[in-house]
């Protein structure tokens, strides 16, 4: 196919100050650039919208460096080659990389990984067998250190990681798997599809620790937190002797305007000995030829499912998926196809 002269691409317009809004985002048109020495020109097709990137918005320090107002965002993304500079790409190659939130993108050789289409649809790649996949798996089974037996607590369940850490623990031997969601319909998906033992909407009446205790009479062993807060809190409660807590994110907390408060029981933690760690999934890379293949091969037994939420209409939608992310709009992975 021919390639146009420029393209559509999303910036960042301004900083948010607490909920982000459309006008925090600005679509531009670019020259579409020709690659370099050891750089491919890339067609996204389907572009991804995580959690994280609302942390990128504010301009303080973290893992990864802060987005920067009038430059375009950046994230997983899943495209066509149409152009190449590199012997190990070729024109027609679809590939795995980092540069979303745009029509076209020049990424560096080594900063895309080749994907199969037969396999898995390209789509997969940003999700079950991707960042948020490999993040499920390797904060359950290493960072949480899972065994068989245990009692699991997940959060956000949900959304693209947590689906996937109740199965996996399910998969992998749990003695039972409770979820929290935000709705009735999502709570009703997590059992009656994804094959979790119980699941409560934290939007009903009462806290969350009234709904967890009722599901988890004896406690938990295993809490993976995708929320924060209130969520965090019930868990330290409820955890036994020597529990585990994977801190994947806090969403619960990314667009507050102030200071948060960390657990009021944190205390809890010494006599029951509890062991908290935060996880990256760029942590774990080593683990990702292990993870495809356990994975890849529940999804093709259908021992394992996985769902999607695709806004059509191309890049100029990926701010308001982006902002239904947040709100929690979505049930599995938020993705936006570009092409």
């Amino acid at each position: 196919m021919s390639v146009p002269n420029t393209a559509l691409e999303i910036h960042l317009a301004s900083r948010p100050q607490g909920w982000p809004t459309e006008l925090n985002f600005e679509v531009a048109e670019v020259a579409v650039p020709e690659p370099g020495d050891g750089e491919i020109l890339v067609r996204n097709l389907v572009m991804s919208v995580d959690p994280y990137m609302r942390g990128r918005m504010n301009d303080t320090k973290s893992y990864v460096p802060p987005f920067q107002i009038g430059e375009p965002l950046d994230g997983g993304a899943v495209g066509e080659v149409v152009a190449s500079n590199s012997p190990e790409f070729a024109v027609g190659d679809n590939v795995l990389h980092g540069k979303g939130w745009r029509e076209y993108a020049i990424v560096g050789a080594d900063h895309a990984v080749k994907v199969d289409s037969s396999v898995a649809p390209l789509s997969a790649y940003l999700g079950v067998l991707g960042m948020p996949g490999l993040t499920a798996y390797a904060g359950l089974l290493r960072v949480g250190e899972f065994k068989e037996g245990d009692v699991v607590f997940v959060s956000g369940a949900a959304g693209a990681v947590g689906a996937i850490v109740g199965q996996v623990a399910k998969l992998r031997g749990a003695s039972k798997v409770i979820g929290s969601a935000g709705s009735a319909e999502k709570v009703r998906h997590l059992v009656d599809d994804l094959g979790f033992d119980a699941a409560f909407n934290y939007k009903d009446e009462g806290p969350v620790i009234k709904h967890l205790a009722e599901l988890a009479p004896d406690g938990i062993d295993l809490y993976f937190d995708n929320v924060g807060g209130e969520h965090l809190e019930a868990a330290i409660t409820l955890l036994r002797l020597r529990g585990r807590v994977v801190l994947c994110g806090a969403i619960s907390q990314y667009n507050s305007t102030s200071a948060t408060a960390g657990p009021n029981n944190l205390a809890l933690a010494i006599g029951k000995r509890l062991t908290l760690r935060g996880m990256l999934a760029n942590d774990h890379g080593d683990l990702r030829e292990q993870f495809v293949k356990e994975v890849g091969n529940w999804i093709a037994d259908d021992k394992l499912k996985y769902d999607e939420t695709l806004v059509e209409g191309g890049v100029a939608k990926a701010p308001s998926a982006f902002l239904g992310m947040l709100r929690g709009e979505n049930t599995g992975k938020m993705l936006v196809k570009l092409a």
